[in-house]
């Protein structure tokens, strides 16, 4: 078992130096990414909508979305007029920094302000690869429980940001968004934390005028 240990390192150095090339190269493009990461079904898609019309006109959006097969998601992307990469893992249970890469290749940069990276749908594998992004985002449904900040510290731990999504949901089942927010606080104090409904509609604005903080342009 430890003789896995060195290509695993292997594995990540290399990733590694790719992601700071394309973090250079959006960089230079003067584009800021967001690499979301969730669990299936949490409304990674919904809220890369929500960020797409109420950001219409404000900041110009591309995206890259990351599915082990199907191009659903990128198929309502694509219905909005924006420009969207998809990658399939085909099995894989994250992206990685070469496969953003080839991505970018096929995205216009020079028309992005703000590039939302969907990863593929989990709680573990996405956090150990950087991509090359600026800024790291989780979400978390109130359908899935309160007891993620448990079983999952790690990703609380290395993302900049967490949105609690379907909190029109909270009436109908038991989920104690008080102790929630202390348990991702007590792993990182200093994470943004929004709620949201992009049913309701309930946090959005909250989250969109962040968003607007992260674009380098003005």
């Amino acid at each position: 078992m430890p003789k896995d240990i060195p290509v695993i390192e292997q594995i990540l150095s290399a990733n590694d130096q790719i992601a700071e090339q394309n973090r250079e190269r959006l960089a230079k493009n003067r584009v800021h990414t967001i690499n979301i990461m969730a669990a299936p079904g949490a409304g990674k898609t919904s809220l890369i909508l929500s960020a797409i019309r109420g950001l219409r006109g404000i900041r110009r959006i591309g995206v890259i979305e990351g599915d082990v097969a199907s191009d659903v998601d990128s198929v309502k992307i694509r219905q909005e007029g924006i420009p969207v990469v998809q990658i399939n893992t085909g099995g894989g249970c994250h992206l990685d920094a070469s496969q953003i890469r080839v991505a970018l290749d096929q995205l216009p940069l020079n028309e992005i302000d703000l590039l939302f990276i969907e990863n593929v749908g989990n709680l573990i594998c996405p956090v150990g690869f950087d991509l090359g992004e600026q800024t790291r985002l989780a979400i978390t449904s109130i359908p899935e429980g309160d007891d993620k900040p448990y079983k999952y510290p790690s990703i609380f731990h290395e993302v900049d940001a967490l949105v609690i999504s379907k909190i029109d949901l909270l009436p109908y089942i038991p989920f104690n968004i008080v102790e929630y927010r202390r348990l991702v606080r007590s792993i990182k104090p200093e994470i943004q934390l929004f709620e949201v409904s992009v049913v309701t509609g309930d946090g959005l604005a909250e989250w969109l005028e962040w968003l607007k903080t992260l674009s380098p342009r003005t």
